[in-house]
């Protein structure tokens, strides 16, 4: 039997759902269908005992107390909750907020909601990396400062951000810290505590769980975090977050944290492997491709790539046989250049010959040979037939 065709190599815009995650998920959308809030019998006794169970799989993923996770419909929704919920809360003690020009569009379009609505907002600049000074964060934070958000992980270049520094920094300043964590949760270990964090956003369907279901952690010690809430109700999710619980997503995101957490370290290892082995093997065959973003603190299943002189997003039509994306999430019918590469210092034209692999769980090595070949004869040809392109884009 062949290669079985196309390959997915997108994981960091979502993941399969882990076959052992469907399993356990099943039971809950048939035989235990009650609703988690019913008290009065069993069908909701049961619900409500799979959601603890799941919440408490949930937080020691990544070293909370089960009653600091609320569940969401996905991490943008939970940067919302966190980052507008803050800012309401904290209005009398201060107006400002720190971020990154290298932020996900959840967290960069939640703060322009937040200046039109009067606050301040401080975009922190990155080197070539994609690492944030944390000088310039010290200097950044004022007696106005409530929040600083950095992502832990960035979702384009896979850079790993140092999240204790910027803890320890929040801390000493007595800063709120908030994290989107949507791509490190369940890929590097994550510690809300030696990490200072009073806010985390992730989500379910980054780590082999399903779409629709997301969770944000709240610290609940010293000091109590006063967040207000964005859905009123029925007073579920401790009131923060009304809405009859996604039973049978929130049981399966604890399968997919509790995989994460017993897998984790040698999927990982494997996963960089198959990472070294596609960059070597792209940046070996191919002249004027480079790799964009850190080289050392990455993720173990990011490579973003550029090809000198060739269009991405042409080169993706050519490619039907591989999921791949451009450095951008394309919001319109014209590619623009990724906010991320920019702040990274390529050019409009790097940025837009840039690509984004994402290696996951289930990809394989011959999966990534058949990548580098394929890709490679793809460009070869591009370049031939565009002999100008180490001039000007085709």
């Amino acid at each position: 039997m062949g290669l079985a065709l196309p390959i997915y190599l997108d994981n960091h815009a979502t993941t399969c759902v882990d076959p052992r995650v469907v399993d356990a998920m099943l039971p809950y959308f048939t035989a235990v269908y009650g609703n988690a809030a019913s008290r009065q019998h069993e069908f909701g006794w049961r619900a409500e005992a799979a959601v603890g169970k799941a919440r408490r799989q949930i937080a020691s993923l990544i070293h909370a107390e089960e009653h600091e996770i609320i569940f969401t419909s996905g991490a943008t929704e939970s940067i919302n909750l966190a980052l507008k919920g803050i800012a309401e809360g904290y209005r009398g003690r201060g107006n400002h907020v720190v971020t990154v020009e290298t932020e996900h569009q959840a967290v960069l379009g939640t703060c322009e909601t937040l200046e039109s609505a009067g606050f301040t907002v401080t975009r922190l600049p990155v080197d070539e990396a994609g690492q944030i000074s944390t000088e310039a964060l010290e200097n950044a934070i004022t007696e106005d400062t409530i929040l600083v958000s950095v992502m832990a992980a960035n979702n384009e270049i896979g850079t790993v951000l140092p999240l204790e520094r910027i803890g320890r920094i929040c801390r000493e300043r007595n800063v709120l810290f908030h994290t989107d964590a949507a791509q490190a949760v369940g890929k590097i270990p994550m510690d809300v505590s030696s990490m200072h964090v009073e806010l985390m956003s992730f989500t379910a369907h980054k780590m082999y769980g399903p779409k629709g279901i997301g969770a944000l952690y709240i610290r609940k010690t010293s000091p109590r975090i006063a967040l207000t809430p964005a859905i009123d109700g029925g007073g579920h999710e401790q009131g923060v977050r009304s809405g009859t619980l996604n039973v049978p997503g929130i049981v399966g995101f604890g399968e997919a944290a509790a995989i994460a957490g017993r897998e984790m370290h040698a999927e990982s290892a494997r996963i960089a492997g198959l990472r070294d082995a596609l960059v070597h093997g792209l940046l070996s065959a191919l002249e004027d491709a480079e790799l964009n973003g850190d080289r050392e603190d990455r993720l173990a299943g990011n490579a973003n790539i550029r090809f000198a002189g060739l269009r991405a997003d042409k080169l993706l039509l050519a490619l039907k046989d591989i999921a791949v994306s451009t450095g951008s999430a394309c919001s319109s019918a014209l590619p623009r250049p990724s906010h991320v590469l920019r702040a990274i210092g390529l050019s409009d034209e790097e940025s837009m010959s840039s690509i984004r692999f994402g290696i996951g769980r289930f990809n394989t090595e011959e999966q990534i040979e058949y990548t580098i070949g394929r890709i490679a004869d793809v460009v070869k040809t591009m370049r031939r037939t565009s002999p100008s392109h180490h001039h000007a884009l085709s």
